[in-house]
């Protein structure tokens, strides 16, 4: 399975916004972006006038590189979210945010995106009951997910524990601190997803 395999601080500094990539390190000095919120390269310093396409391209690029998705994969989504009835734009964020690693990522079970990638593929969580290593997949209300009882003794899990009944997740997702479990409640509203994010522009870029 291709995946990016770079320094991401760099997209941070590209993307000319935080994405809280590397998690808890986003929030402290040592980020990269604080210490030099420039684009990388030798010419990131230069100032260059945007147009219409490079906003699309540049918000398309974010999108993606949030949610830690590849280009085929992401167009893949934007086609489903156009074929569905509703805004494409909405439908394209939910897709993304009922991912399995979204989700366990919105729980608290892990600090970041990455993380709970890395966590899903390795086995650690089940959904519904039966264990599984997908990142990429498509949870729905009613769905539960819980890190399998053989794994909660592992690090990350101990310190997730300590923070879950201080955490504050998404009025779609139930938390159930106690066994290391989420359910999705709901589908997300559009202004319960990340509201930094213009959805618009990456519709706008799709169709071209």
């Amino acid at each position: 399975m291709a995946r990016y395999t770079d320094s991401v601080c760099r997209l941070c500094r590209r993307e000319g916004a935080k994405l809280f990539l590397k998690g808890t390190r986003c929030y402290t000095k040592k980020c990269a972006f604080e210490r030099r919120p420039t684009p990388p390269g030798q010419h990131g310093v230069r100032r260059r006038k945007v147009d219409d396409f490079g906003l699309q391209l540049r918000e398309k690029q974010k999108v993606r590189r949030v949610y830690s998705v590849l280009e085929r994969q992401f167009k893949n989504y934007y086609e489903v979210a156009s074929s569905r009835p509703g805004v494409t734009g909405e439908n394209l964020l939910r897709i993304l945010e009922l991912r399995l690693d979204n989700v366990v990522f919105r729980l608290g079970l892990a600090t970041s995106r990455a993380q709970a990638r890395q966590l899903v593929t390795h086995g650690h969580f089940a959904g519904n009951g039966r264990p599984t290593n997908v990142p990429s997949f498509q949870l729905k209300p009613g769905d539960r997910i819980e890190v399998r009882e053989s794994h909660a003794a592992r690090e990350p899990f101990k310190i997730a524990k300590e923070t879950l009944r201080s955490h504050q997740a998404p009025a779609w997702l139930s938390i159930d601190a106690a066994q290391l479990a989420g359910t999705v409640a709901e589908l997300p509203r559009r202004d319960q997803m990340p509201l930094d994010l213009n959805e618009q522009l990456v519709v706008e870029y799709y169709s071209r």
